[in-house]
């Protein structure tokens, strides 16, 4: 069977990568400037693969053509937390994305962004987005705005001409705690596949939800049992998760409902030993003290799936990498942790001092809704290949040793 290849643009860590690599897919070339994330790639994904680069200085028909284009360009632009310049901050590097589908011609790419790319003052740009994407072979002309280009694009889309490399291309909003991510995490996944291939791909349908879990802490009581821990008081949980617990605990029934229940913090660390200045457990499992709790920076309950890790632009925003307890107490997470809540493999090592290692976890596409979202291309675009699921789960990790 023929191994699939694909090119990563702005890997990171190397989240996106390794859900790909968990499908069987090779990668041709990883491509990150961070220093600090490259030694994390190195390390896990080999010497030979990683490309510590500019995208922007890169020749990418270096690399041939490539059955998968994949990566997450920089979402400083566009976050609810940066400066909202959208096109107009250098940091974008949506046009260097499309450069890439134009000269690897990929038969697909997957692309992944921050939820703030569908805010209404970016809609123009991020429609000029989609049709670069959809003709990349219709290029920007040096000095042309990209306003112009996009008047070339819709005149083009809307002339009927076939001829030329061409995607169909969809996005969707999605939230990783849907897909058995222990994490809420809202992110933009573009898809697009190549038109000449007539695939039929529709984004894989969410298989995880809060009514079930509640359903499981709330009706049938088996999440508390299963952990050996009494239910907390209802002040735990923001008036959300409250509203659905009285309306869970009101209906009541005796099925649960069909999708299965969001994986929580406790779901997703149980067996891990509390961490300890030592490191004893794993060198990634050392405690960090001094975690307080303010206003918008309250931890995740570690009954619920964590809150979206982030990155920070000045260092770690220290209340999305706390977790809360039953008692009220917090405490930050270890890059141990933090590397599982993205779903990282157990034996993936993140290279840095906490802050670094958390800026790239932080950064990171989770590796399961990685792997949910290849693998559902995968089998549209090649459908005799054999997609290997996400394998990295909770008794795995018995066999590593500290």
């Amino acid at each position: 069977m023929k191994k699939l290849t694909s090119l990563e643009l702005f890997s990171g860590a190397g989240g996106l990568a390794t859900g790909l690599l968990e499908c069987g897919v090779e990668h041709s070339g990883l491509i990150e400037w961070n220093k600090h994330a490259c030694a994390t790639l190195r390390l896990n994904h080999g010497e030979k693969r990683v490309f510590n680069a500019d995208v922007s200085e890169i020749d990418f028909k270096q690399f041939g053509k490539v059955d998968i284009v994949a990566g997450g360009p920089p979402c400083q632009p566009f976050s609810l937390g940066g400066k909202h310049k959208g096109s107009l901050d250098s940091r974008d590097m949506f046009p260097h994305a499309c450069r890439a589908i134009s000269e690897c011609q990929p038969k697909a790419f997957i692309f992944e962004n921050v939820k703030g790319l569908l805010r209404k003052s970016f809609s123009s740009y991020f429609g000029y987005v989609l049709l670069r994407l959809s003709y990349p072979e219709i290029q920007k002309k040096t000095h042309e705005e990209w306003s112009a280009h996009l008047s070339r694009l819709e005149q083009h889309q809307t002339s009927g001409d076939i001829s030329g490399l061409s995607y169909r291309v969809l996005f969707r909003l999605v939230d990783a705690a849907d897909y058995g991510v222990p994490q809420r995490r809202e992110r933009v996944i573009i898809v697009g596949i190549r038109n000449d291939l007539n695939a039929d791909w529709t984004f894989p349908k969410s298989s995880h939800s809060l009514d079930s879990l509640i359903w499981e802490q709330y009706v049938s009581g088996n999440y508390w049992a299963r952990h050996k821990v009494k239910p907390p008081s209802h002040d735990c949980y923001d008036k959300r998760i409250l509203e659905s617990i009285k309306r869970s605990e009101k209906q009541g029934g005796l099925f649960p409902p069909e999708p299965k229940p969001w994986r929580t913090i406790r779901d997703q660390l149980a067996i891990i030993p509390e961490p300890d200045k030592e490191g004893s457990f794993h060198p990634e499992h050392i405690i960090r003290l001094g975690a307080k709790s303010y206003p918008g920076h309250t931890g995740s309950f570690i009954d619920l799936p964590s809150k979206t890790l982030k990155a920070g632009d000045h260092g770690v925003p220290g209340g999305e990498n706390m977790m809360k307890f039953h008692d009220g107490s917090l405490r930050y997470y270890t890059t141990f942790e933090a590397k599982r809540i993205q779903t990282f493999p157990a034996d993936y090592r993140i290279l840095g001092s906490w802050t670094e290692s958390m800026r790239q976890i932080g950064n990171a596409v989770p590796v399961l809704l990685g792997n949910v979202v290849s693998r559902s291309v995968i089998q549209s675009v090649w459908p005799d290949q054999i997609c290997q699921t996400n394998q990295w789960t909770l008794p795995e990790l018995a066999k590593i040793e500290a």
